[in-house]
Order: structure tokens, then C-alpha cells, then sequence
């Protein structure tokens, strides 16, 4: 995979320099002189944006749906002119940062321009990965600021966990595709627990305030190191008729391509409903996804309460009390009981083909795979394990590239709390390369299970067996690391 080139501070100066009168009087291409205004604040940011000719051509292709629609602009273009240095596009959620979202992308199309900064509600980033990039890849023969764009691109996004996910799972095409290279993301954080952005040096929060902190953001971005991180695979197969409404990260398909090779325990009705996705953080199962369910549906529906990280994590707490995890041992609801009553789970160790039964402890409520080393808005509830217990317990170091998701489980809310403030690690169950999980309804009504901060209702079959299947997808995910 190609890794922009950096050029050395003394060069980069007298391009600055020598360009400096002509901004004033040009609109031509790779030497970014369409921007007039705030020049000095332009080269601070390292001259982000793309010429004039090539945003207009790839704003033009994405909004018609036609990788063809932008060949006018590049009737405009100067072969004479030099490459783009660090082009930069950003994918923002206005809703994202307590509604602060707008506020920020109106400072960031100041900043580079306004057809690099994109609105998920008007551009979705499927379409700016076939649209947009397919603009530049088709011109990239004849046009060398084309060929240097694509090449050296570069994808902010501004939003929480969800957000970057969605942006990830899209440009996870180009891998599928031999489309490379695969623009890295950067992250500026703006939502309630901003665990991706955590683990890989872009803080918990950011200052909407202080426009210094985006000029050092897109700094980072642009000269941050590349590196990879794991994606999973779900798959969820239920029984055919149940009514469901999956997150955002789940959409159907119709072949379950479950492993044939390990036989389900319950009953599997002749028609089945299958959905699939992409988890970058964690998937569970259990009380924490009943309460993010809880969470979402009450913001949804008083949007004022939504004010910023803070009183989301205040209103979160809150709703966590009322669900009655902390009450389980005196509830008498199945819902509230041990997750071994309905759940059985199989693992593939790392570099081993079979599948083997896991326990789950009675106590449990709770089931979490984990990718990250961040869960829970900075939390590391897998905790930092002494090398003597790791070999006892046949674990390894935990690393978000080295193909192993971490399972734990959370029993009632007040180990959940004490695991969350650091004081205990949760319940250590695997390590796994694949996982299956199967549920059996019984008494239960339904399940709640989530992905990366996105929760959903599962209806439970008493008669039948639903199956969640998750595996580690073959390509890693590029990200731009923020420190």
C-alpha cells in the first residue's frame, strides 16, 4: 500500500513562498491560488484542498451518481501546474458533538473548502467512494493532479464511533475491489464515547471553541503515521417472519453464510431471515445493550436532552439504574436473569480450525467481544493483564491488528460499575479468532444485542434458535494514527 510522500521543511517553504502573490490572481490547479482569503491560515492547515477544477469534477460525479458527469472541468486544468500535496476530505455528522456538528463544519469548509467537506445527510460515503474516487482513478492517466490526489488522499471524519464505522465499512470496498491505495481515516471525536478515536490518539473529546485545535487536527491528519486496525464480520440468522429493525451497521442479505461445519443445537425453520455487518470496537449481548437500547430510544424521542457527551453519559447512567441491572439478584423477570439460560457460545482459537464450547458463568448478564482497548467512553475493562496470568489462562497480549477479539462478561450493575471506574477487570472468559453464539427464547421475549454503540431489539423464538456468527474480515481497516 502507498504511503503519501513527505516533503522536507525547507522545500515546503518555498512553494509557500513562490505562491504567495499568485493566490491573488489565479484560479489554476495544484498550486491551491483559488483561495485568495485568510491565505496565511490556508498554508497552516498545509494547503488541504484539492484545485478548483478537480473538487468541482468530483462534487459533479457524486451528486449525478456518474463517474463521467465532471469531464467539463477538466477542460480547465494546466498541465503545467504541480501535484496536490495532502488532500484531504471530511465526513461530518452535524448532528454528532451535543448538535455542535454544524458549528464545526462551517469553520472546516472555511478552512479547506467547501466541496471537501461533506454532510453524511447529503453525501453518503458509498458515493463518494464510487462517484468521488472513481472521478479521480478514471482521469488518473492523463491527469497528474488526479493521479496525485487519488493516490495521496486522505478521509477525516467527524462524528462518534458509528459514524467512522460507517466511512470504514465503505471505503472497505476498495480492498474488495483491488482499488488501491485505501484512503486512511482520521477521527475528530464528536460523540458520546468516542472509543475508536481513544485508541488511536485522537482524545475522548474535542473544543469546538478553538479553532487552533482544528488547524492542528488537520495537521495531524495529514502528517499522522498509517496504521491498521482489525474489522469483524457479523452475521445474524434468524427465523423467517420475525420482525426486527436492525442499526445502521446490519443490512440483509440472502445467504447466511454461517460455518456449516459446526452443528446448531436447537431446531432451524425451513425459511430463515439473514443480516450482516461490520463491528470495529465490540459486539455484545445482554443488560449493556437492553440500557444503550433504552438510551437511544429516549434521545431519539427528546433529541433536547442531547446536549453533549456530558449529560449523555449523565442521562445513560440514569437510564442504567431504571433497567433494574442493579437489582438482577432480587428480579424475578427471565430478562434479568444469566445469559447462560437462553446463550450457547463456540470459539475458534487463533491459527486453529475447530470450534470448541465455551462455559458462561451463571452470573453473567452481560457478553462482550472486544476489539479495542477502549470500551464504555475510555474504559479498559479487559485490564492490563501481569504475564503470569496470561499464561495461565493461555491468553496473549491484546492488540487491535492481531486477529483476536477479547470476550468478557459483566455480571450485575454494581460489577459492571466497579469494572468500568478501573477498580476490578471484568470476567474473563476467551479469546477467539471466530465466534457463534446461539440463542434459544424460552421464557424470554426478546434479546438485546449491539454493535459499536448501536443497539437493537432481537425477537427470541421458543421454538427455534436464532445465530449470530462473527469473523475476523481478511483486510484490515487504514487509519491515521493521531499522536
Amino acid at each position: 500500500m502507498a504511503k503519501p510522500s513527505s516533503e522536507g521543511d525547507s522545500s515546503t517553504a518555498s512553494r509557500t513562498g513562490s505562491r504567495s502573490t499568485m493566490g491573488e490572481s489565479s484560479l489554476k490547479g495544484c498550486g491551491f491560488s483559488s483561495f485568495t482569503g485568510f491565505r496565511a491560515e490556508k498554508e497552516d492547515v498545509l494547503r488541504l484542498a484539492m484545485p478548483l477544477y478537480l473538487r468541482l469534477a468530483m462534487l459533479d460525479c457524486i451528486k449525478k451518481k456518474d463517474v463521467d458527469a465532471g469531464d467539463q472541468h477538466f477542460q480547465t486544468s494546466s498541465s503545467e501546474d504541480d501535484p496536490c500535496e495532502n488532500p484531504v476530505v471530511v465526513f461530518i455528522n452535524p448532528k454528532s458533538g451535543g448538535r455542535n456538528g454544524s458549528v464545526l463544519q462551517d469553520r472546516l469548509q472555511h478552512m479547506i473548502s467547501q466541496e471537501q467537506v461533506f454532510d453524511l445527510h447529503n453525501v453518503k460515503p458509498d458515493e463518494f467512494v464510487r462517484y468521488g474516487l472513481g472521478c479521480l482513478e478514471k482521469r488518473a492517466e492523463k491527469d497528474n493532479c488526479a493521479k496525485e490526489a487519488r493516490k495521496n488522499i486522505r478521509v477525516v471524519v467527524a462524528g462518534g464511533d458509528g459514524t467512522v464505522g460507517w466511512v470504514l465499512g465503505c471505503l472497505g470496498v476498495l480492498h474488495e475491489k483491488d482499488q488501491f491505495p485505501v484512503p486512511p481515516v482520521a477521527i475528530i471525536p464528536l460523540g458520546t464515547g468516542n472509543d475508536l478515536a481513544r485508541s488511536f490518539g485522537w482524545g475522548g473529546s474535542f473544543p469546538f471553541s478553538r479553532r487552533s485545535a482544528i488547524k492542528r487536527a488537520l495537521q495531524r491528519a495529514t502528517n499522522g503515521r498509517i496504521c491498521h486496525l482489525d474489522s469483524w464480520h457479523v452475521v445474524v440468522q434468524m427465523p423467517g417472519g420475525e420482525v426486527v429493525d436492525p442499526p445502521h451497521s446490519l443490512k440483509t442479505t440472502e445467504v447466511c453464510d454461517v460455518d456449516q461445519n459446526l452443528k446448531i443445537e436447537g431446531r432451524v425453520p425451513d425459511k430463515v431471515n439473514c443480516y450482516e455487518g461490520v463491528f470495529y470496537n465490540y459486539f455484545s449481548i445482554g443488560m449493556d445493550a437492553q440500557v444503550a437500547y433504552g438510551f437511544h430510544h429516549l434521545r431519539n424521542e427528546k433529541p433536547y436532552l442531547a446536549q453533549g457527551p456530558i449529560s449523555n453519559k449523565i442521562i445513560y447512567s440514569g437510564y442504567s439504574c431504571s433497567q433494574g441491572w442493579f437489582l438482577t439478584p432480587c428480579m424475578s423477570d427471565p430478562s434479568l436473569r444469566g445469559l447462560n439460560n437462553i446463550l450457547s457460545i463456540h470459539i475458534k482459537r487463533k491459527n486453529s480450525s475447530k470450534w470448541e464450547p465455551i462455559e458462561i458463568p451463571r452470573s453473567v448478564r452481560a457478553i462482550v467481544a472486544l476489539n479495542l482497548h477502549s470500551y464504555g467512553s475510555g474504559r479498559n475493562p479487559w485490564g492490563n493483564l501481569k504475564p503470569d496470568y496470561l499464561q495461565k489462562r493461555g491468553f496473549v497480549e491484546a492488540h487491535v491488528d492481531d486477529g483476536i477479539l477479547e470476550i468478557f462478561g459483566l455480571k450485575q450493575g454494581w460489577h459492571a460499575s466497579f469494572v468500568m471506574v478501573e477498580l476490578i477487570s471484568a470476567k474473563h472468559i476467551a479469546q477467539a479468532s471466530s465466534i457463534r453464539l446461539e440463542l434459544s427464547g424460552g421464557d424470554w421475549r426478546d434479546a438485546f444485542l449491539q454493535m459499536d454503540g448501536e443497539p437493537w431489539k432481537q425477537p427470541m423464538s421458543k421454538e427455534y434458535s436464532t445465530i449470530v456468527e462473527i469473523k475476523r474480515v481478511p483486510f484490515p481497516s487504514v487509519m491515521v494514527n493521531g499522536e
